[in-house]
């Protein structure tokens, strides 16, 4: 039997649903490869293994008293952390703030009840930036997770505790969420899938401001089959939920397995001359033949995305306001500097910033929505740099360009979510030096069917998602070339 450490969520499902692992089995593994490789990465900074233990032994049951008819949940007994800033009912759940250390809710997200009502196990919580805020993960609670292909380097952020775990085989998936590239940017860091779905395919809720729309929750996998088999279980709409949910099958079915028909747009810089590092072009642009042998028609170009850098910080700076705006007032001082600046940016708007925000929003949408008639697909880097030491805060410069602020190195995927259109990032190649490189992959708006299929044939045609860290008893195989087909 292939190693717990090596099965993909699909796998695991399989095995589980055939009886041909308990979900006790599973979760002794789960637990034990925490054991071997997690000292190394940080990546799950809380465990419960008596709540773990119990929710096993009822999967167990449950599987057992289904008898041949296997009607059950379909992940029941798939052990699973989630990610510290989701909320996780009676589990404790810190943002990585020194101000929730021991924080533990009385209710979960919604996104984690559907989880749990699909079967998962939950076993603990995987690590974040303070108040999920940067693509590097570190904090002043739990210190810094680092990446299972070099642990001198970044596994990206916020999803990054989440994004290490999958990586070193802890587990096949799991959830996370994705403002700026918080699950593309860990995704192109630890060589997995990062999804960041469409508006309504996942409710957000239960929150302050149930009317957000740039922040997304989502998940990170190892293959893309996984991605679509978690969100069977978690999509549709919520009644609680103001934000109208597409009810159209895109998770239910692989619709296409060549990309013959599609045009492909190439961006390297998203048409704003955004700096990227060489070796993360030289990857990248390696793969336009890849996609070309699949039957794509590759063209380089670009929407228009000026009003996108607006769009993105006026947003964000109004969501940080909205949700931690009165705590800032009362504790700010123990707040890490670039969260309180977050914070207090929304606080100085003002309504004709407001009024610009909303005209900038909408030549945007304008733009990509032309945009999309022509094109199927728009490919770019899904991160300007390859993963960047561990001890830094944040990069200071990206291809020689300077970045003053935190956010600048992250463009590629701050560009995209301004848009509010589905991404991901797919595995996209190496380094020389062996760091994975992502390539994100956008569509238009609801097409999330189309951009999983895409995704998933790349994904195949390259193998790169194949290419394991070497930790503990995983021994990685050599990095493949992209292959025609």
């Amino acid at each position: 039997m292939t190693a717990y450490s090596d099965l993909t969520l699909t796998d695991l499902v399989t095995l589980l649903q055939t009886r041909q692992m308990s979900a006790t089995e599973a979760l002794e593994a789960h637990l034990a490869r925490i054991d071997e490789v997690n000292g190394a990465i940080n990546a799950v900074v809380t465990l419960d293994e008596d709540r773990a233990r119990a929710e096993a032994r009822e999967a167990d049951r449950r599987l057992a008293a289904s008898g041949a008819d296997r009607d059950v949940p379909e992940l029941l007994g798939v052990p699973m952390t989630h990610k510290d800033s989701i909320a996780t009912r009676g589990m404790r759940t810190t943002f990585g703030s020194p101000l929730f250390a021991d924080n533990v809710p009385d209710r979960s997200a919604w996104l984690i009840d559907r989880l749990e009502a699909a079967g998962v196990v939950t076993t603990g919580k995987t690590n974040v930036p303070e108040f999920a805020a940067g693509s590097h993960t570190f904090n002043p609670v739990f210190g810094t997770t680092v990446n299972p292909y070099d642990t001198t380097r970044s596994a990206g952020g916020s999803s990054g505790g989440a994004a290490a775990a999958i990586a070193a085989g802890i587990q096949p998936a799991g959830d996370g969420s994705d403002t700026g590239g918080s699950l593309r940017t860990p995704g192109s860091f630890c060589n997995l899938v990062g999804y960041r779905p469409s508006l309504g395919r996942i409710p957000l809720g239960p929150g302050r401001n149930p009317w957000t729309w740039m922040s997304r929750q989502g998940f990170l996998a190892r293959c893309t089959e996984d991605i679509r088999l978690l969100m069977r279980q978690v999509s549709g709409a919520h009644p609680d939920s103001p934000v109208p949910a597409r009810e159209d099958g895109a998770f239910d079915r692989r619709r296409r397995r060549s990309l013959h028909g599609l045009r492909v747009a190439w961006s390297p810089d998203l048409g704003l001359g955004v700096p990227v590092e060489p070796e993360v072009l030289r990857v990248l642009t390696a793969q336009l033949e890849t996609l070309r042998a699949l039957g794509a028609e590759v063209v380089e170009a670009a929407p228009d995305l000026r009003d996108a850098d607006r769009v993105f910080l006026t947003t964000r700076a109004y969501d940080f306001a909205a949700s931690y705006g009165d705590l800032v007032r009362e504790r700010g001082a123990e707040i890490k500097a670039t969260m309180r600046q977050n914070v207090e940016d929304g606080l100085g708007l003002g309504v004709d910033d407001l009024f610009a925000n909303d005209a900038a929003r909408a030549r945007l949408h304008q733009a990509t929505t032309a945009f999309f008639r022509d094109v199927d697909v728009l490919v770019t880097p899904a991160v300007q740099v390859l993963p960047f030491d561990a001890d830094l805060e944040f990069p200071t410069e990206v291809a020689g360009a300077p970045t003053p602020h935190y956010l600048d190195w992250m463009r590629a995927a701050t560009l995209i979510s301004a848009t509010g259109l589905p991404s991901l990032s797919v595995p996209g190649g190496f380094s020389s030096g062996g760091l994975p490189v992502g390539l994100q992959m956008v569509t238009a708006d609801q097409a999330d069917g189309l951009l999983l299929d895409v995704a998933q044939t790349f994904e195949e045609a390259t193998g790169f998602a194949d290419v394991r860290p070497q930790m503990g008893a995983a021994a990685g195989a050599g990095v493949p070339q992209a292959v025609g087909v």
